[in-house]
């Protein structure tokens, strides 16, 4: 809803005045007028997906993932098939119950019967290193 504001005001010092307390009412209009903030929308139910997790390391080190970045297996990341780039994900080894937060930037794991490929890091963090594979 637009406001116009005539003031009449005689040439010199007092024009500027009259100029800074229309623009000042002008402000302060349009802030009272403004629209109420949205209530904050549900977060939607938790993805939940249980698998084998394997890891990778190795020869992949300092190649580039399917999202363009260089992979490092000392960061907290994660290959998996489908969800978004950049999706934060929480993995809990069921043997250990350790819990490990990656993030998705690569595509994979290409192997049948396994839902994600984590860096040597997060498979470190929940105890999978040695055995190399993990019901998750």
């Amino acid at each position: 809803m637009p406001i116009l504001i005539y003031m009449k005001s005689a040439p010199g010092k007092n024009a500027r005045v009259v100029t800074a307390t229309a623009l000042v009412l002008v402000l302060s209009a349009s802030l009272t007028f403004a629209a109420p903030a949205r209530p904050q929308q549900s977060a939607e139910p938790p993805y939940v997906e249980k698998g084998i997790a394997s890891y990778y390391a190795g020869k992949f080190q300092g190649r580039l993932t399917a999202n363009g970045e260089i992979f490092d297996t000392n960061r907290f990341t994660a290959a998996h098939k489908t969800l978004p780039f950049n999706t934060i994900v929480k993995v809990i080894n069921d043997r250990t119950g350790d819990s490990v937060l990656a993030r998705i930037n690569d595509r994979g794991p290409f192997v049948e019967g396994r839902i994600i490929d984590l860096s040597r890091a997060a498979a470190d963090t929940i105890d999978m290193v040695g055995i190399g594979l993990e019901q998750v």
